[in-house]
C-alpha cells in the first residue's frame, strides 16, 4: 500500500458507515483516494466519517446521505452524488441486507430483492454515463458464495413471495450475479468494467437477529473474519492495475471463479434485466403482476 497513490481518483462506496464497507473507505482513504461514503443513517455515518478521519487524518472522504428502501429514494441518491462529483472514477456496490422475515418497500418489493440487487442495478444505471466519462472506470459489486443456491421466478421472487431467510438472500445475489454479467456484456469496448466479488465469511452485523439463535450466531461469528480482511478483495478489484481490463468476471475472494450456469444464463440474465428497468421505472414495459396461487407468507 503507497499513501497517495489512488490520489484524484473518486470513489462511490454504499453502505460505508459500518462493516465491510467501512472497511473499504478506509482503505481506499488511506491510498489517498476521495471517497464518497454513503449512509442511510447520518450519525453513523458521521461516526464512520471522524474514525476514518482520526486513523489517517490527511484522508478525503465525504458522507452522503442516501436512502436505498425505495427507488425514488435511489433515483434521488444518483441525482445528489451526480450534483456533487464532476468525476466518479468507481462504483462499489456494497451495501447489502439479510431480512429475517418478508418485508415489503413502499414499492411493494421485497427487501433483500430491492437493496441486494435492484439498488445496483438502478444506481449504476443513473451513474453509468459519469463512469463511462472517465473512460477507464470501474465497477464492483459485492455478492455472496450463496448465490449459487438462488433461483430466480420473475413473477414471485422480486415480491418475495416464495420468502424463506436463506433461500431469499440466495436469490438476490443470484439476481446480482446474472445483472453483473449482462452489465459486462453491455459495457465491452467502452473502457468501463464490473466484476463481482464474494468477499469472504466475515464478521459483521450481516443476518443477526435476537433471541437464542442471534446470541448463537454472534459467538460463531466470533471466529470468523475481521471487516478489514472482507475489505481486501473489493479493494483489490477496485485498484489493481492488472485488473484494468478484466469485465464479467467473479472473484471468490482473489480467485477468479467460475459461475454456475444458472449464473452464466444470458437469456435469463437479459429477462432480469428488462424486469429491472420495468420496476425501477427506465422503461415503459408492463411489470409482471405477482402469481397469488400460494397465500404469500406473514
Amino acid at each position: 500500500m503507497q499513501p497517495g497513490e489512488l490520489s484524484g481518483k473518486v470513489f462511490i462506496v454504499t453502505g460505508g458507515n459500518t462493516g465491510i464497507g467501512a472497511a473499504i473507505v478506509q482503505q481506499l482513504a488511506q491510498r489517498g483516494g476521495h471517497v464518497a461514503l454513503v449512509s442511510r443513517n447520518r450519525d453513523k455515518g458521521e461516526a464512520a466519517v471522524q474514525a476514518i478521519r482520526a486513523a489517517a487524518p490527511e484522508s478525503a472522504v465525504d458522507l452522503v446521505i442516501g436512502d436505498l428502501s425505495t427507488v425514488a429514494a435511489v433515483s434521488d441518491l444518483a441525482a445528489t452524488l451526480l450534483e456533487r462529483y464532476p468525476r466518479i472514477d468507481v462504483l462499489i456496490n456494497n451495501a447489502g441486507v439479510w431480512p429475517m422475515r418478508r418485508v415489503l418497500n413502499a414499492d411493494g418489493l421485497e427487501s433483500a430483492f430491492m437493496v441486494n440487487h435492484l439498488v445496483p442495478f438502478l444506481l449504476t444505471t443513473l451513474l453509468l454515463q459519469r463512469i463511462k466519462d472517465g473512460g477507464s472506470g470501474r465497477i464492483v459489486n459485492v455478492n455472496a458464495g450463496l448465490y449459487v443456491n438462488g433461483k430466480l421466478d420473475m413473477a414471485r421472487t422480486p415480491y418475495g413471495l416464495d420468502f424463506s431467510r436463506i433461500r431469499t438472500y440466495a436469490d438476490s445475489k443470484l439476481c446480482n450475479m446474472l445483472f453483473t454479467l449482462e452489465l459486462a456484456r453491455r459495457l465491452a469496448g467502452t473502457g468501463v468494467t464490473v466484476n463481482a466479488v464474494h468477499p469472504g465469511v466475515i464478521r459483521t452485523a450481516l443476518g443477526t437477529t435476537g433471541g437464542p439463535l442471534g446470541w448463537i450466531l454472534r459467538q460463531v461469528k466470533r471466529t470468523w473474519d475481521t471487516p478489514e480482511d472482507g475489505a481486501k478483495a473489493p479493494v483489490w478489484l477496485a485498484t489493481a492495475p492488472e485488473l484494468a481490463q478484466t469485465s464479467g468476471h467473479y472473484f471468490n475472494l482473489l480467485a477468479d471463479t467460475a459461475v454456475t450456469a444458472t449464473a452464466g444464463d444470458p437469456e435469463l440474465a437479459r429477462r432480469l434485466w428488462d424486469l429491472s428497468a420495468a420496476l425501477a421505472g427506465l422503461s415503459s414495459d408492463p411489470v409482471p403482476m405477482p402469481s397469488l396461487s400460494v397465500t404469500p407468507p406473514a
